[in-house]
């Protein structure tokens, strides 16, 4: 079987010790490829590099996460149009909107959110939707793009299968499960019983969001089968269908 991790941050310095042996781990699990989020423009270097290093592994995106939007915004945001122009980035994000820890910069960071959705939709690239929070507002945001070729996926969705539901009309978007749905009475386990295969696309978030039986711990894209098996528990399917066609999802949204 093969899997993807659709969102991983293995530039994230926790892995500064030993990224190669933690990499060759995911591989060895069968997940083959690994789409690496940008945060902003400290980190943007380190994944850059990684991505250069397991070139065909591990893919590049160009963003400027929510949590970042601050004062110094419009210089973030000249940083990422640059990156974006890089020929080996294949998704913008991630992006979106987080309400959670601060709301001091809410219209900075939709302003910041329009952007990179308008930039996806020129680049012809999927968008990774951060929302924390925040749907009310992100929903309104994307009612704006509808029928503009918008494609995209909702990171570490959390939502109602009524949610799930709206962004269908938004664009050809997809939901990312990643380990919250190994946990005990977390809600996104019931929705994705409603939720079809071909709209789901597997992700750790690593270093964050560990599944079980690891929590506690520092996450890391060989638990995708821990993941993909949660799914197929609550779907009532094979695993081998839920790495098959969630990787094929991936395959086809990011081009890669």
């Amino acid at each position: 079987m093969n899997f993807t991790d659709t969102h991983t941050h293995l530039y994230d310095e926790a892995y500064s010790d030993d990224i190669d042996i933690t990499v060759s781990r995911a591989i060895e699990a069968g997940v083959t490829k690994m789409v690496l989020p940008d945060i902003d423009s400290k980190t943007r270097e380190s994944m850059f590099s990684l991505a250069s290093r397991y070139p065909g592994i591990t893919f590049p995106c160009a963003g400027l996460h929510p949590t970042e939007v601050r004062e110094n915004w419009r210089d973030e945001a000249d940083l990422l149009m640059q990156a974006a122009g890089r020929k080996e980035i294949v998704a913008i994000g991630e992006s979106g909107m987080d309400l959670y820890w601060s709301k001091d910069f809410i219209r900075e960071q939709e302003e910041v959110f329009r952007i990179q959705v308008e930039l996806a939709i020129k680049l012809d690239i999927p968008i990774i939707i951060h929302n924390r929070d925040a749907t009310e507002i992100t929903l309104k945001i994307l009612e704006d793009y509808r029928g503009r070729g918008l494609k995209g996926v909702f990171h570490a969705y959390g939502g109602s299968i009524e949610t799930f539901r709206t962004l269908e009309r938004y664009g050809d978007l997809y939901v990312g499960i990643g380990g919250v749905v190994t946990f005990r009475k977390a809600s996104i386990a019931e929705t994705i019983k409603e939720i079809p295969v071909e709209r789901i696309v597997t992700e750790t978030d690593s270093p964050w969001l560990t599944p079980a039986p690891h929590r506690g711990k520092r996450n890391e894209s060989s638990y995708i089968p821990l993941i993909a098996g949660k799914i197929a528990e609550q779907k009532g399917i094979s695993i081998e269908q839920v790495a098959e066609t969630t990787s094929a999802n991936a395959h086809k949204l990011f081009r890669i």
